[in-house]
């Protein structure tokens, strides 16, 4: 395969394990292995983040080598985005793959053949390998195109990366137009999407995601994602060892990879599926960030720190709410009423 891969690990052997071995079936000529360092007071770390990078240094075919290794932990924010500048520093096309994010068959061809079709595009930005809304009509081609560039598994161009910005510093003066309402055309999803864009824009060093500003990079440019018809790849990370998938049981954790029927049939036109693209954003994302989920954003970053830091952190957590625990009868009281999703 002549397209380069980039390879993102951390410290999950099993897990690199099955995603390298895919990668080996697919033989490519050239590949960038992007690996974390381990993180300062979390046992078992350094030995576990030199068994992940050892599996992929069992390269048994004609392959053109280049590693990335951080000595330190940069984070799962940091690190994908520093390693993904540094490869399109290098090569102009790749295809992405992360620890835990196992490629069926079909995913490499897909890639190869979409990144050669829209090299010159500039309307096209992402080719996403997930698919994970059944649409409501049938379609008789391999691909659509979408606002949401799906990221277990995807492919881009330097042409595109290069609009990536870690620190969203365009995200203040478009903030006072009305862009985010053309893009999106759902003012429940502008809400949503404003929301996160103001606390990755104000954050400092605490944020743990490097996809919402590759988000921010696509739409800033008007660029479209390329969704496949079927899902192409599997996530095999949810569990408690993951940063962010976490529910073992969330319905999108190990979505099995489904056969894509090639040659491709491409589209005759560019033009956005405004109908996935609404089911995406009613199935995956929720209507607007409220205060569980700030939390859980919370929870990403401390879940970082070194375990005694935790420890501490929960303890003083645990005299602030045993002091300041409302009755019952006052609990009940000051509880909103519910109502049904509008």
């Amino acid at each position: 395969m002549r397209t380069p891969v980039a390879f993102i690990i951390f410290n999950r052997p099993d897990l690199t394990a099955g995603v390298f071995a895919a990668i080996a079936r697919a033989r490519p000529d050239k590949l960038f292995v992007i690996a974390d360092g381990p993180r300062s007071g979390f046992e078992g770390d350094v030995e576990r983040c030199a068994a992940a990078r050892a599996i992929t240094e069992k390269v048994d075919w004609p392959c053109d080598v280049s590693r990335n290794y951080a000595e330190v932990n940069l984070g799962c924010a940091r690190r994908p985005a520093s390693g993904l500048q540094w490869v399109f520093e290098q090569v102009e096309e790749a295809i992405v793959l992360e620890d835990d994010c196992v490629p069926g068959a079909g995913f490499f061809p897909y890639c190869e053949e979409l990144l050669e079709r829209y090299r010159t595009d500039e309307r096209v930005m992402h080719i996403s390998g997930n698919q994970f809304v059944t649409p409501r009509k049938p379609t008789p081609f391999s691909y659509s195109f979408s606002r949401y560039p799906l990221s277990w598994g995807w492919a881009t161009w330097r042409r595109a990366f290069q609009h990536y910005d870690y620190r969203i510093t365009l995200w203040p003066q478009l903030r006072q137009t009305g862009w985010l309402r053309d893009i999106l055309g759902d003012e429940r999803a502008v809400h949503y999407w404003t929301q996160i864009f103001d606390h990755t824009s104000a954050s400092n060093d605490d944020i743990t995601w490097w996809d919402f500003q590759w988000v921010f990079a696509c739409w800033a440019q008007s660029g479209f994602s390329i969704l496949p018809h079927v899902n192409l790849v599997s996530n095999t990370g949810f569990g408690p060892g993951a940063s962010h998938t976490t529910n073992a049981t969330d319905r999108l954790a190990n979505l099995p990879a489904a056969e894509l029927r090639l040659p491709l049939r491409h589209p005759d036109y560019v033009v956005r599926d405004v109908e996935q693209d609404a089911l995406i954003f009613q199935g995956i994302f929720p209507p607007e960030v409220r205060p569980s989920m700030l939390g859980q954003l919370r929870s990403r970053c401390i879940a970082a720190l070194p375990r005694d830091v935790r420890r501490s952190l929960s303890s003083i957590r645990s005299r602030f709410v045993s002091h300041s625990q409302p009755s019952r009868q006052q609990a009940v009281a000051s509880t909103p009423t519910a109502r049904p999703r509008g």
